[in-house]
């Protein structure tokens, strides 16, 4: 496959391919799936081929064992189109004994018949998922790879990079996403498909999550004011009072809940869940999800900014950098089979990112655009919370990091803490 840009996904999806006879990939469509499943596939079936996609629907309802011929794996785009295939596909796994039989991917939960939601089948032992992002900066190509988190938490923390990134450069990544269809084209042409995504999103995908139909101009409020509270414990009830400022009717909250569950199926909206330590005192830990979309570019479509807004109000490029480095670190702790997660107590202690592995270690990182008062206010805010957490009942943090837009080098500060542009990171 000429061209094809290796992505963190092909190596998760090799090693699931080797535990499991069926891996199913989902995510956001234009994120790749399709592309990294074909890259391993050994036959293809396109549900959504406009010349067979009938005659593939009338297929999985009479006989759906069909599809599933051809070598192995076998790739099904687009599965959920015909959600009763799921229950063929773990049947013919059982019944294979072997791995690496299929590839699924998807970009949308399919809803259940009778419930409208996602199908009550586990696939335990039969199934891997994978969840994939649109690309970090390190599979982009706009980082340089030279610290690693990997060999941070291998206790390497003598990190030594250079960046020659600039904010105007950080500003039009932010903008442009880790969509792989914006990777080789010009400026111009890349900013504008955020924008078709999120007129696909507006115009189309939003009602075909759960087949509701649903207002335009209120998916428009409720995307912007998601935009707006990019990082933050947004409650429901903000939100929809946020949205009712600018909506002619009356809205109740649980038609807010609907419009954001169904974002949540098409993989537009990732909120972030609450890490939850051992303290060495009582603290209550504030439990709420961050609010984020899984790529900057949406927030930044939904509001109608470019580059240039982004440099010229810095306190709003800082929420969108911070949503671009959460889907780098969501991507990057994948590979390292880790989960990223916020912290915030009662006393309004917050820490934007903790990367929290398997095996129980976990990194500490503060997200700033820069500069020594940022840098210094987020070394004060993480000397604090590690000072807080009882190692006595669990490990103490393998670093402690300052991720940053700008910034000429990654080092290590006298008191240990890494300061790293964003840059210079990979898994």
């Amino acid at each position: 496959m000429s061209g094809y840009r290796k992505r963190i996904a092909d190596k998760i999806l090799k090693y699931r391919l080797e535990e499991t006879g069926a891996v199913l990939i989902e995510g956001p469509k234009w994120c790749g799936k399709t592309t990294t499943a074909e890259h391993q596939a050994k036959s293809i079936l396109y549900m959504d081929n406009p010349a067979k996609k009938a005659q593939n629907l009338e297929m999985a309802k009479i006989n759906p064992q069909r599809l599933l011929r051809g070598n192995t794996p076998r790739l099904i785009d687009e599965w959920q189109l015909a959600p009763s295939l799921w229950d063929t596909v773990r049947f013919e796994v059982d019944h294979r004994k072997k791995e690496a039989q299929f590839i699924l991917t998807g970009s949308a939960v399919p809803p259940d018949e009778k419930s409208g939601e996602h199908p009550d089948h586990t696939g335990t032992g039969r199934f891997s998922w994978i969840f994939m992002r649109p690309m970090s900066l390190w599979e982009s190509g706009e980082s340089n790879g030279q610290v690693s988190l990997a060999d941070l938490f291998a206790g390497n923390l003598d990190i030594d990079s250079e960046n020659d990134k600039t904010l105007d450069d950080i500003a039009f990544f932010t903008c442009r996403g880790g969509w792989p269809g914006t990777i080789d084209k010009n400026k111009r042409a890349s900013l504008h498909l955020a924008f078709d995504y999120y007129d696909a999103i507006v115009n189309q995908d939003i009602s075909r999550a759960d087949g509701v139909e649903r207002d335009r101009e209120r998916t428009k409020l409720l995307m912007k004011s998601y935009a707006r509270n990019q990082g933050s414990h947004a409650s429901i009830h903000n939100i929809t009072q946020d949205i009712a400022a600018n909506d002619e009717s009356d809205l109740a909250e649980k038609t807010t809940i609907s419009y954001i569950k169904a974002l949540k199926k098409i993989f537009v909206i990732e909120d972030m869940p609450a890490w939850n330590p051992n303290l060495r005192s009582k603290t209550a830990i504030r439990t709420s999800e961050t609010r984020y979309f899984v790529d900057p570019s949406i927030a930044v479509a939904s509001l109608g900014l470019g580059p240039e807004d982004l440099i010229n109000n810095l306190q709003t490029f800082g929420l969108f950098f911070e949503t671009m480095c959460i889907r780098d670190l969501r991507v990057y702790a994948d590979s390292l089979e880790g989960s990223v997660y916020h912290y915030r107590d009662k006393s309004e202690l917050e820490c934007d990112a903790v990367i929290h592995l398997r095996n129980g270690n976990y990194g500490l990182i503060e997200i700033k655009l820069g500069g020594d008062t940022l840098i210094n206010e987020g070394a004060r805010t993480l000397k604090k919370l590690a000072e807080k957490i009882d190692t006595t009942k669990m490990k103490a943090p393998s670093f402690l990091m300052i991720l940053t837009a700008v910034g000429d080098y990654a080092y290590k500060r006298e008191d240990g803490i890494l300061i790293v542009p964003i840059c210079c990171l990979k898994d």
